[in-house]
């Protein structure tokens, strides 16, 4: 955890009443919704379908048990009692009052919580692997490199009002579990021939309207220069990103009608000209900023427990370990999984009753700390193995033990029609019923780890380009359909899916997906070929027929 100081809290309860005095004119009528527009989205305010939405950041996905307990009473107190966890390691809280944002914003900054620049044209909340720092064969915690840059662009002047949003997301493991190549940039951390770390830096990924891979633009860059060369690219992007046409504003787009080369071209000649100034880091800085990082006080355990081993002999427990607890780095230790995926529930969401339970969890069996991943699930990064069998009793009292991480049911998915005011189409009840097709979990793990996306509309807040099955809603003659592609995938072989033919109604999603399915069991080579190499191996036509048959 890291451990936040005074100058953090001041600049909250500055934010804080500064947001206050703004809604206050709001209400008086002082400003028009277009005026405050522009100032309730650098606080992550949004104006939805039925209400304001409030989303708030979670810097690299890490929350204190604290700071759990918060959501939950702002998710009692001010919202309909739950929140729902975002793909960028944001929880959104749909249904606040205006008259009650001030109030909230004030709670949540009591314990370091906020929405700042979750929204608005500028850098965005900077995500990185949930298991950053206790992943075995990371080369570096990059939990302090995404702290480094929290700090570096949080109401930078010269980056607030870039042509249009910019993510950043760091990884530091061989697999990735951030997501990096879908990032306007993507930081991966590694060791060049020498032995020195440092990042590969990845420009112009996106989905949307226009999705796009991000493309290396330096295979290696020193860790003393790693801000000094974001500023280049922003400063590029800055000057040349188009402001004029919303769907054009995306780095992705300049990058792709400048090219890559040209691209790197203009960021190295802003770079050599301010790579050894004021943002070139000493060491004695990351030094810093990496001493604020509490770390669990691990104990020497055993790797295989008397009460892992007792409670293995249950096959309810056996199933939920195999499918949820990961390898840790420290011996004793493992890192579980708390399934946000429950068979017929909206993805994501999670009830201030679950929250609160979960920080007490978290207390007892996981130093107080939880993760928030890209895949819309929650983790307990470091649990004592011999505490397992009681932290699953607890997990499962509360419904967060549904052993599906990564399988068909683990469906990311945005909130759609539901609440979006810019979606074509619903999303969480097609998620539901394709969770309840696949609830066996002997039919779930004899299919394998097969990932689904939706989005209710282009701008993907689902991520549905780089689902193993991607659906996305669009709107025909006032009604729902949806187009389903194959084939996405956005880990470190990120690759955006092949659409497989005309959009399907509403009705008949969840028959398409499971034709799908059935054609993957047929084709693929043995139990251990996985729909992604099936769909690599043989093209989307063989699924296409399937999908599409008459008769």
């Amino acid at each position: 955890m890291y451990i936040h100081d005074e100058f953090d809290s001041t600049l909250l309860k500055e934010r804080v009443d500064e947001f206050r005095d703004q809604v206050r004119r709001r209400l008086s009528g002082e400003l028009t919704e277009d005026e405050f527009k522009s100032l309730r989205l650098m606080n992550g305010v949004y104006l939805q379908l039925h209400a304001y939405m409030l989303r708030i950041a979670i810097p690299y996905g890490t929350l204190s048990s604290t700071q759990m307990r918060m959501l939950a009473h702002v998710a009692r107190k001010y919202d309909r009692g739950y929140g729902h966890f975002t793909t960028r390691q944001n929880i959104q809280f749909n249904w606040i009052k205006l008259s009650d944002l001030p109030d909230a914003t004030a709670d949540l900054a009591s314990v370091g919580v906020h929405g700042i620049q979750t929204s608005g044209n500028c850098i965005r909340n900077v995500t990185t692997d949930q298991w950053a720092g206790v992943a075995p064969g990371e080369v570096d915690d990059p939990r302090i490199w995404a702290e480094l840059l929290r700090q570096y662009s949080t109401l930078h002047p010269e980056f607030s009002f870039l042509p249009r949003k910019f993510k950043i997301a760091v990884t530091a493991s061989d697999h990735d579990r951030a997501a990096v190549k879908i990032h306007d940039i993507g930081l991966r951390l590694h060791r060049n021939g020498a032995g020195e770390m440092g990042f590969e830096v990845l420009v112009g990924g996106g989905l949307g309207r226009t999705p796009f891979i991000g493309k290396t633009i330096k295979p290696f860059v020193a860790r003393r220069d790693i801000l000094t060369y974001i500023e280049a690219i922003l400063r590029v992007y800055n000057q040349y990103g188009r402001r004029d046409n919303i769907y054009k504003a995306r780095i992705k787009i300049l990058v792709h009608e400048l090219g890559i080369d040209k691209f790197a071209r203009e960021v190295e000649d802003e770079w050599l000209s301010i790579k050894d100034g004021a943002l070139a880091l000493d060491e004695a800085v990351i030094a810093d900023i990496r001493s604020r990082f509490k770390y669990p006080a691990y104990e020497k355990l055993t790797d295989n427990p008397d009460e892992l081993k007792q409670a293995l002999a249950d096959p309810t427990f056996k199933a939920w370990y195999r499918n949820s607890v990961s390898h840790h780095r420290v011996p004793g230790y493992g890192i579980v999984t708390l399934s946000l995926k429950p068979v017929g529930g909206p993805p994501g969401d999670a009830t201030a009753e679950q929250m609160d339970a979960i920080a007490d969890l978290a207390d007892r069996y996981a130093f107080g700390e939880i993760r928030v991943g890209h895949e819309q699930n929650l983790c307990f990064p470091s649990v004592a193995k011999r505490d397992l069998p009681a932290l699953w009793r607890g997990l499962d009292a509360i419904g967060v033990a549904t052993p599906n991480v990564n399988l068909v049911s683990d469906i990311i998915a945005c909130p759609g029609l539901d609440y979006c005011s810019l979606a074509n189409a619903r999303a969480i009840p097609v998620a539901q019923e394709i969770t309840r097709r696949f609830a066996d979990h002997d039919t779930a793990n004899l299919i394998g780890r097969l990932h689904i996306n939706i989005s209710g509309c282009i701008n993907a807040c689902g991520h549905h380009h780089v689902g193993h099955i991607g659906i996305l809603g669009v709107e025909k003659n006032g009604e729902e359909f949806y187009q389903v592609t194959i084939g996405g995938r956005a880990d470190e072989g990120a690759v955006v899916g092949t659409l497989i033919g005309p959009a399907v109604p509403y009705a008949q999603v969840a028959n398409v997906v499971e034709d799908i399915v059935e054609a993957y069991l047929d084709l693929r080579l043995r139990p251990d070929e996985l729909f992604i190499d099936t769909v690599k191996r043989l093209g989307v036509e063989p699924f296409k027929e399937r999908a599409y048959a008459t008769g």
